[in-house]
Parts: structure tokens; C-alpha cells; sequence
């Protein structure tokens, strides 16, 4: 008697990612290898289940009716999977996560080294980039996202805190150059901005009065990669952009010091996020307790009186 599952999940993946070329990528094996065991499917069923072209794949209508059954089996076997999790007393298997740059280095790298270090049979990777992936087709069990999330029915999250952001600069431009008090003020600085798609953000700075007004700055230097603007900033280039929790690093360092507290808008917010499912694995809801628990005190907006300044 042949496996009644033998094939099933290459077939759901197959399906899932629209490509037998993804689905091999996703399950390390070669496109070869998926496209037969899907020709040992459809012999075993006696049925066609997917019309290839050179191009694209498509379900018959008999796979789709299969491809919903298999689903179904699938989230069950998950199921029993998690029951078995749930008695565990340790979260064990490989975690994939992504994460962005700078928070990914100073936030989510160090919450996850103390889960690894807690439950030695995890095995943690991370990716850490800026570059917006799609988790389900690329197979992360978690990704940290700051800014809006996209609407989809196939995620779920939990909110992490709130980025907030300042202006900071070194002691040693301050100096030179003087600190300013409003956005009026910023005019003439020089300036050093975030950039994402090759276009340096703008700077919607609360002012003094409360109201929100847009910088006329004209930035000389533009990253896309926050470390590069601390590093610019430390060597008294400019007025920076950055976030309270990576700022106030530095601040305390006496290496930068904040200039406009908290004055960026609009606020972001933080999210862990995951693809949905019924139940979840003992490793993936370990690791999103622990952000949980720990993100938020590294991301509050810091105490204004407790900011040394120019």
C-alpha cells in the first residue's frame, strides 16, 4: 500500500507559490524533483491535477477539489503537531525570521540570542535587510514590520510598540553650527536623511507650537541604511533622523545628543507578524512571547528631562 501523503505537501506547495521553480526553492530540492513527484501524484490519482504550460501551471478542476481536501488534512496533521508542541516543555526545530536593519541588530537579534540560549534544540536564523519580503512565499515563520501593515487575510500580528523619532547630532556641530529650537530653524543645516526606494523622506517635524510643518531642508547626505547615519552623524556631518531607541543609545554615550525630542510624524508602529493558521508551533509562539514581553521597554519614546542636550 503506497503513503496516502506521499506527495501531498510538494503538491500544496507547488500550488501555493504558483511555480514548480519557487516550490523547489522553498523545499531545497530541484525543479526536477517536484515535477516528478507531481507526475507520481496525478498516476497514483488518475487524474490531472495542474495544466502546465512552459510559462505557468494551473489547477484542473479536479485539483482544486483535491488541493482544498489536501488543505484541510494538512491543518489537521498541523494540529496534531501543536497538541504534541503544547506538551513539550521545550520549543524545538528551525525559526526562520526577518527583521530590518538597525532594529534587527539592536532589538530583535538580542530577544531571540536569549530564547536560543533558554532552549538549546532551537535553531534560530535570521534575515536582517530592509527589503519587504513576502513571508509565506519565502518561508519566514516570523518578520518584524515597522510602518502600516498590508491588509491580508492570510497574517496575523501583535503590535510590538511605537517607533518615535528625533533629531540628534554631534557636540561637535552643535558647536559649530548651533541648535535649533524650531523648523524654521532647521533651514540652512546640514542635513542627513533616511532613504527608501532611492528618495530621502521628508521631515514632518511637530513644532513648537504643536503643529506639524515639513521641513525646507535640503539633505547633502541620504542612507538607506541607519548605522551609515549614525556614523555620519557621530563625525559632526549634520542634523540627523532617528529613532529614539538608536539615538538614545548614543546620546548616552555622549557621542550625540538629542537636538528635537520625539518631534517626527507620523508615528510608526511595530508589529510581529506571522502567516495565519489554526494552531501555532511551540517555537514560533515562543519566540513572538518573548518580543512581546521585551520589545516594548527598548522601543518607549524616552523621558524628555532625561536626554542630555546642547
Amino acid at each position: 500500500m503506497s503513503d496516502i501523503l506521499d506527495g501531498v505537501t510538494t503538491f500544496v506547495r507547488v500550488v501555493e507559490t504558483g511555480s514548480f521553480a519557487l516550490a523547489a526553492e522553498r523545499m531545497n530540492l530541484t525543479r526536477s524533483a517536484v515535477g516528478k513527484v507531481i507526475v507520481r501524484l496525478e498516476k497514483r490519482l488518475g487524474v490531472r491535477l495542474l495544466n502546465r504550460t512552459t510559462r505557468s501551471q494551473s489547477l484542473t478542476e479536479d485539483g482544486q477539489a483535491y488541493y482544498d481536501r489536501c488543505v484541510r488534512a494538512l491543518a489537521e496533521l498541523e494540529a496534531a503537531e501543536a497538541d504534541l508542541d503544547s506538551g513539550r516543555r521545550e520549543p524545538k526545530g528551525r525559526l526562520r525570521v526577518s527583521v530590518p536593519q538597525a532594529f534587527g541588530h539592536h532589538c530583535v537579534a538580542p530577544v531571540l540570542l536569549g530564547l536560543a540560549r533558554r532552549h538549546p534544540q532551537l535553531k534560530v536564523d535570521i534575515s536582517i535587510n530592509d527589503r519587504f519580503v513576502d513571508m509565506v512565499e519565502e518561508g519566514f515563520d516570523l518578520v518584524v514590520r515597522i510602518g502600516p501593515l498590508p491588509d491580508s487575510a492570510s497574517l496575523a500580528a501583535r503590535r510590538l510598540g511605537v517607533q518615535y523619532a528625533s533629531i540628534g547630532a554631534a557636540p561637535s556641530y552643535l558647536a559649530q553650527r548651533g541648535k535649533p529650537t524650531n523648523v524654521n530653524e532647521l533651514r540652512g543645516h546640514t542635513i542627513i536623511a533616511y532613504m527608501r526606494a532611492g528618495v530621502a523622506l521628508p521631515w514632518d517635524v511637530v513644532d513648537t507650537d504643536g503643529q506639524i510643518r515639513r521641513a525646507q531642508v535640503e539633505p547633502q547626505l541620504a542612507f538607506d541604511d541607519m548605522q551609515g547615519m549614525v556614523d555620519a552623524a557621530i563625525a559632526g556631518f549634520g542634523l540627523v533622523w532617528l529613532p529614539c531607541w538608536l539615538l538614545t543609545r548614543y546620546v548616552q554615550t555622549g557621542q550625540l545628543v538629542a537636538v528635537m525630542e520625539n518631534c517626527f510624524r507620523p508615528l510608526q508602529e511595530i508589529h510581529v507578524v506571522w502567516p495565519k493558521s489554526r494552531y501555532l508551533a511551540l517555537k514560533t509562539r515562543s519566540a513572538i512571547d518573548a518580543l512581546v514581553a521585551e520589545i516594548p521597554a527598548m522601543v518607549r519614546a524616552p523621558s524628555m528631562d532625561a536626554l542630555p542636550r546642547a
